[in-house]
């Protein structure tokens, strides 16, 4: 079992650090469909997941001054916020509402991005007064176009608003962000792609090290599934940040579309099931 954890993780943290989604959307299926381990168990897993893959991945997205860490921060005060917001009335909202609303969110999502394939670089964006009084704007060298890439943010307000709901969801729901987030600096805020998933991923890891206390002090993160999981993830994590440097900003959009597509008709076809 150890090694099955291992290379779940492994692929969990490679597709992790080159999407900014966590791992948590491979481990827990893998964790309960494939090892039939409990959800409880799974969902302790996956937090780890997120945390190492977010430390492994943060430092090389960072010093390659991909992370925008002024975006970043002023942006997770809204994510938590909304999970603020989704704890104090989760008790009052119907789950097959918020499934289905989740599900046509993110479908809609996936038809936004297509719009945007082909796009490499957002290029001239509309000019944003908050973008430039907050000074979100950064550059950083792609590897794969040979070029320095210069880039300010527009939309901030359009992409506040999206991750507050990307956090009323996640405390809705119990789901990770990174696809909301990951969406918001992208298609509202017309950051690179790039910039867009390795802040996302360092933005889920600081989410996740705020819950992890809870976890470990239920006993929901046992050893012997924390550390093939931790040790997986840390080395996936380190390979896909070598690997996206490499890959152009189409490329990560068109392995994002796919996942993306998938969570909005498992999302759809929960609220269907449930009553």
């Amino acid at each position: 079992m150890f090694f099955v954890i291992f290379l779940v993780s492994v692929a969990a943290g490679i597709g992790g650090a080159i999407l900014g989604l966590g791992g948590g959307i491979i481990i827990v299926p893998a964790l309960t469909l494939l090892l039939n381990l409990p959800i409880r168990f799974a969902i302790g897993a996956s937090i780890v997941a997120v945390i190492a893959g977010s430390s492994g991945a943060a430092a090389a997205y960072i010093r390659d001054r991909m992370t925008n860490l002024r975006i970043g921060l002023a942006l997770e005060v809204m994510t938590t916020t909304g999970a603020l917001t989704g704890a104090l009335v989760a008790g009052y909202v119907s789950p097959h509402w918020l499934y289905l609303i989740f599900g046509l969110l993110l479908g809609y999502s996936a038809i936004a991005l297509l719009g945007r394939l082909k796009l490499e670089l957002p290029g001239q964006v509309p000019y944003d007064p908050l973008a430039e009084r907050l000074r979100f704007s950064g550059d950083y060298y792609d590897q794969a176009l040979g070029q320095r890439v210069n880039y300010t943010a527009t939309g901030v307000i359009p992409g506040a608003v999206m991750m507050y709901l990307a956090g009323i969801f996640s405390g809705l729901l119990g789901i990770g962000s990174g696809l909301f987030k990951v969406m918001a600096m992208d298609v509202a805020m017309r950051l690179p792609m790039k910039v867009s998933t390795s802040t996302s991923n360092f933005m889920v890891g600081v989410t996740a090290a705020a819950s992890a206390s809870v976890y470990f002090s239920r006993g929901d993160i046992p050893a012997p599934i924390a550390a093939p999981v931790a040790l997986g993830v840390l080395g996936g994590a380190w390979f896909g940040t070598n690997l996206m440097g490499h890959l152009r900003n189409t490329t990560i959009r068109k392995l994002f579309i796919p996942v993306l597509v998938v969570v909005a008709v498992s999302m759809i076809a929960k609220a269907i099931r449930s009553p």
